[in-house]
C-alpha cells in the first residue's frame, strides 16, 4: 500500500537539505580560503548531492523492476564514494580549525541525507499521484 508522504516528513527533508547546503555554502562564502579552494569545496558539495540523488534513483528503479545498466549503477556508487573521499582528503589537508572541518563534514552529510530524502519523497508522491 502506497500513500503520500506526510507534510512533516517532506518539511523535515527539505529542511535537512536546505540547512545542510546553506550552512556549508555560507561558511564557504565567509571563509578566508582562496577562490580555487572555495570552488573545489563547492564542486564537491554539488557533485555529492547529484551522486546521492542518482544512487537513490537507480536503487529505487532496480527495486521497481525498471532497467538500470550495471555501468550506470556502478558510476553512481563510485561518484558517491569519490565525492566523500574528495571532501575527506581536502579537509584532512586543509589548514582549518578542527571545528571548521567538523562543520563542513556535518553540513555535507546533512545535505546528502536531505537530497536523498527529498528525492525519495518526490518519487513516492509522484507514484501515488499516478495511481489516483
Amino acid at each position: 500500500m502506497h500513500q503520500k508522504t506526510s507534510a512533516a516528513f517532506m518539511g523535515a527533508s527539505w529542511l535537512a537539505l536546505g540547512v545542510g547546503m546553506l550552512g556549508y555554502l555560507i561558511d564557504l562564502w565567509r571563509s578566508d580560503m582562496l577562490l580555487n579552494e572555495k570552488g573545489f569545496y563547492f564542486t564537491v558539495l554539488m557533485y555529492g548531492i547529484f551522486a546521492m540523488v542518482s544512487v537513490q534513483k537507480s536503487v529505487r528503479d532496480r527495486l521497481e523492476g525498471l532497467p538500470v545498466t550495471d555501468l550506470y549503477y556502478a558510476i553512481c556508487w563510485l561518484s558517491t564514494i569519490l565525492s566523500s573521499t574528495l571532501l575527506t582528503v581536502g579537509l584532512w589537508n586543509a589548514t582549518l580549525l578542527p571545528s571548521e572541518k567538523g562543520f563542513y563534514t556535518s553540513s555535507f552529510l546533512m545535505g546528502l541525507f536531505g537530497a536523498i530524502a527529498v528525492q525519495k519523497n518526490t518519487r513516492n508522491n509522484q507514484e501515488v499521484s499516478r495511481k489516483d
